[in-house]
């Protein structure tokens, strides 16, 4: 199976706090490096769940964009796109109970552009996913929907994850929720929060809710989250999960997640 995304690799910083913020002065803290960036994700839990993974998008040329390849390609994920200016870099913070709350420069990843695409990126794609983020605003959102049109001429299979809630308000939520309808996807991936702001659901559409400690929704299938010993982080579970269904369906889909949440940061 080949799973391709499109959207953000970004240089992950996430800081596991061991308390609350001292103001003016230290905290004790956990600190990684690491690939992120929702497609990122996407594509690096697919390749560790067995399918062949692409990810499409723009990088930078730098030493965050040089350091967030290298991780990803050592997982196992083909990484196309044009290599131009400043790589994103995402900052995650992580309370001692897991919950998380990142601060965003998406640097490169928003400026790609539709005549970028190149089709070969799409050849054998069975499944598209499609990343929000790319979706909030141009250039990006057209670069996406041409990646789209190349994915089904593939027979691929199209989903989008509402990927954030914030970004989509600040977008504006009726502008977004039209970008996602021109897609048509098979598939939606979405939080109660980001449901919430997105409104009615769309027609003709598999939707994949995903609430956290309380499981998921597979259409009408509500399935609990399975048991773990310690939550570490929640960053990137959700992508865990949009993988694990990608390539296993539902069941594949809660043992992503459960996996994810006990590690700290994004990759599997």
């Amino acid at each position: 199976m080949v799973v391709c995304t499109v959207g953000d690799l970004t240089l992950d910083v996430v800081v596991r706090l061991a308390g609350p913020l001292s103001s003016g002065g230290d905290t004790n803290a956990e600190i990684q490096l690491s690939p992120g960036g929702q497609a990122a994700n996407v594509a690096a839990w697919a390749a560790a769940l067995g399918a062949r993974a692409r990810f499409l998008g723009k990088r930078g040329n730098d030493e965050p964009g040089r350091l967030a390849l290298a991780g990803l390609e050592a997982i196992g994920v083909e990484v196309l796109g044009p290599i131009e200016g400043r790589n994103g870099v995402i900052c995650a913070l992580v309370s001692p109970d897991g919950e998380r709350s990142m601060a965003a420069d998406r640097g490169a990843a928003a400026t790609l552009r539709p005549e970028e695409i190149d089709p070969v990126w799409l050849e054998g794609c069975n499944h598209l996913f499609v990343s929000g983020y790319a979706l909030l605003r141009e250039p990006t959102r057209s670069a996406a929907l041409i990646a789209v049109e190349l994915g089904r001429t593939q027979g691929a299979e199209i989903s989008v994850d509402l990927a954030t809630w914030s970004a989509i308000r600040e977008a504006g939520a009726a502008e977004f929720r039209d970008a996602v309808a021109t897609v048509a996807p098979d598939v939606v991936f979405a939080n109660e929060s980001e449901l919430e702001i997105f409104g009615e659901l769309l027609p003709d559409t598999h939707w994949i809710v995903k609430r956290g400690a309380r499981g998921c929704s597979f259409g009408e299938n509500d399935l609990p989250a399975l048991p773990v010993e310690r939550v570490v982080d929640t960053t990137g579970a959700g992508d865990a999960l949009a993988a694990g269904w990608i390539v296993g369906g539902p069941e594949l889909a809660l043992e992503a997640a459960a996996r994810c949440v006990q590690r700290l940061g994004t990759m599997p």
